[in-house]
């Protein structure tokens, strides 16, 4: 058996497409969404990062405000610039590019972004939303695992999950968003002993722990569904997952490359949320 590779770069390309047909009616009606992302500090990756994000909105549409701030910006600055954008109504999202520096509490920066607003889903509210199906908004990476699996027509009902990593922003929502279709799942993390007698247990295998090369064949059920949240880069430069691809590629159904899998969706996803956040604007304003 080897298995079939989901393209997140494909399935990411199609969905862009749709939102960019959708962004160009509301903008008929009035103006283009707005996304307004934030960056403290003068991280390298984070300004990468945020490049990405601001050239994918122009790309569909998307209006994008960049706001870049000292990395000795004072959280009382920090928290009066959320507030502005809050009440901004050409702001549709707000995005704060993580991490933040440590002086910042970035729970606090994070709770202080409306509901409304929280396109990343990192709010307490859209998160524990996930518990009771009522999250304004998913958080993107684990949106963007379920989009594939979707998009795939992979069956999450009734299917053994397990997800390999136990973080806020990845693991947790991702085992809730899955628990919510009827998946039965396991979380499994740093101090699970015996990883592979939970993994082969799988029907879908869902990796977001951040150690290269964790997952491989023998820690896989044959005919298994991998996604490959992990992103790591090796001393030579190269950029890998958490699964052994080659290896167990020959063992599962379907598998997500790394790069070119999970990571495309997730800003694919951001741009989902900032454009049903000005649908629902629109559609409160009577439009």
């Amino acid at each position: 058996m080897t298995a079939q590779i989901i393209d997140g770069r494909l399935v990411a390309r199609k969905l862009r497409a749709e939102y960019a047909e959708r962004v160009k009616a509301l903008t008929a009606h009035g103006r283009a969404p707005g996304l307004a992302v934030i960056l403290v500090g003068d991280s390298a990756a984070s300004q990468v990062y945020v490049r990405n994000k601001v050239k994918a909105c122009a790309d569909i549409g998307i209006e994008s405000r960049f706001i870049g701030l000292g990395a000795e910006t004072t959280q009382a600055t920090l928290l009066q610039t959320v507030d502005d954008l809050n009440a901004d109504r050409a702001v549709d999202g707000i995005l704060i590019q993580l991490p933040l520096p440590a002086h910042i509490d970035i729970r606090a920066v994070l709770e202080r972004i409306s509901v409304e607003k929280d396109v990343d889903g990192f709010h307490l509210y859209n998160v524990g939303g996930l518990v009771t199906g009522s999250t304004v908004f998913s958080p993107c990476t684990p949106y963007g695992v379920q989009k594939l699996l979707e998009h795939e027509n992979i069956e999450v009902a009734g299917k053994n999950v397990v997800v390999v990593g136990a973080s806020n922003i990845v693991g947790k929502p991702t085992a809730l968003m899955l628990m919510s279709q009827d998946a039965t799942v396991c979380i499994c993390h740093k101090k699970t002993r015996d990883l592979a007698q939970f993994t082969l247990l799988a029907d879908i295998l869902v990796v977001a722990a951040g150690v290269p090369g964790l997952i491989v064949p023998q820690m896989v059920k044959t005919g298994a569904v991998v996604i490959d949240v992990g992103i790591n880069r090796l001393p030579d430069g190269r950029i890998i997952g958490d699964v052994d691809f080659e290896g167990v590629r020959q063992k599962a159904s379907y598998i997500t490359p790394v790069p070119g899998g999970v990571g495309p969706m997730t800003v694919t996803m951001l741009l989902h949320n900032t454009l049903v956040s000005a649908e629902r604007t629109l559609a409160a304003a009577g439009g």
